[in-house]
C-alpha cells in the first residue's frame, strides 16, 4: 500500500466510470471524492468503497475545484485522477516507491494513454501525453484555470517519470464529443479571461485547428478517430471564441 499518499477525484455524473477509477486505487488509505452536482448514481458508489471520503460542493472551474479537492486530503502528497482514468498495477507499485523516498522538491510525471470508443489513439494530439499528477501540496498545486487545468510548479522542482501508466476512457461513444464541446466553451467564455475576435478571425482559427490535428499532430494517422478528434478540436475553438464574441455584444 502506498503510504502517505492520498487520490483526489473530482466528479459530475461519473457513474458509467467511476468504479473502474475506484477498484485500480482501492490499496489507497485515503481517496477524496469531490462531486458536483451529480444526479445519477456516482455518490452512492463513492460510499460503497470503505477507503473513500465523499464530499460535495459546487463546481468553480476545474482548476480551483481540483485545488478545493487537495485541501481536503488526508496527506500532503498528492495522485490526482480523473473519474474516467485508472492506474496501472505497474504504475500503483511506482506510486509506492516513490512515496517511500521522494521529497516535496520532487513531482511525478506520469504517462496516459488515452482511449476513444475501445482503442487508444496514438496521434491527434493525444499520444506521448505525460502529464503531472503526483506531486506534494505544500510546494506544487493546480492552476486556476477554468479549462485546461495543470499542476504548477516551482523553479527548483525536479520531475520524475513514473513507470506504468493511466488508462484514460476519454470517449466511449460519440455524444460525449458534443457535451464536452457545449460545457468547455461556456466555461471558457464565461470566465472572461478569453480574448475576443471578429467572426472571419473566428473561422480561420477553427480551420487551424482542425488543419493542426489532422495533420501536423497526424490525426490521419488514426483513421475516421483521428477525423472526429480534428473536427471536434475545430469545433471547440469555434464555439468558446464565438460564445465570447456574443457575450462582448451583450
Amino acid at each position: 500500500m502506498p503510504i502517505n499518499v492520498s487520490v483526489v477525484i473530482i466528479t459530475r455524473n461519473a457513474a458509467k466510470t467511476l468504479r473502474r477509477t475506484l477498484d485500480a486505487v482501492q490499496d489507497y488509505d485515503d481517496v477524496v471524492v469531490y462531486d458536483n452536482g451529480s444526479e445519477d448514481d456516482t455518490c452512492d458508489i463513492v460510499k460503497a468503497y470503505p477507503n473513500t471520503q465523499l464530499h460535495q460542493g459546487e463546481f468553480m472551474g476545474f482548476g480551483p475545484t481540483k485545488k478545493y479537492a487537495v485541501s481536503l486530503a488526508k496527506h500532503d502528497w498528492i495522485f490526482s485522477l480523473d473519474a474516467d482514468e485508472a492506474p496501472t498495477a505497474a504504475l500503483n507499485a511506482a506510486v509506492q516507491q516513490w512515496s517511500a523516498t521522494a521529497t516535496p522538491q520532487q513531482a511525478g510525471s506520469i504517462r496516459r494513454e488515452n482511449w476513444m470508443m475501445g482503442s487508444p489513439v496514438k496521434h491527434s494530439g493525444w499520444g506521448n501525453d505525460w502529464l503531472i499528477r503526483l506531486f506534494n501540496r505544500t510546494v506544487c498545486n493546480f492552476s486556476d484555470a477554468a479549462v485546461h487545468e495543470s499542476v504548477l510548479t516551482p523553479k527548483g522542482i525536479h520531475l520524475i517519470q513514473l513507470k506504468g501508466k493511466i488508462e484514460h476512457l476519454a470517449v466511449s461513444n460519440l455524444a460525449q464529443f458534443l457535451e464536452k464541446i457545449n460545457r468547455y466553451s461556456s466555461i471558457r467564455a464565461e470566465s472572461g479571461k478569453l480574448k475576443t475576435y471578429p467572426v472571419p478571425i473566428i473561422f480561420f482559427k477553427a480551420v487551424f485547428a482542425f488543419l493542426r490535428t489532422y495533420l501536423l499532430q497526424h490525426g490521419w494517422l488514426d483513421g475516421w478517430r483521428g477525423l472526429v478528434i480534428a473536427v471536434s478540436n475545430a469545433n471547440g475553438v469555434f464555439w468558446k471564441y464565438m460564445k465570447a464574441y456574443w457575450l462582448s455584444k451583450h
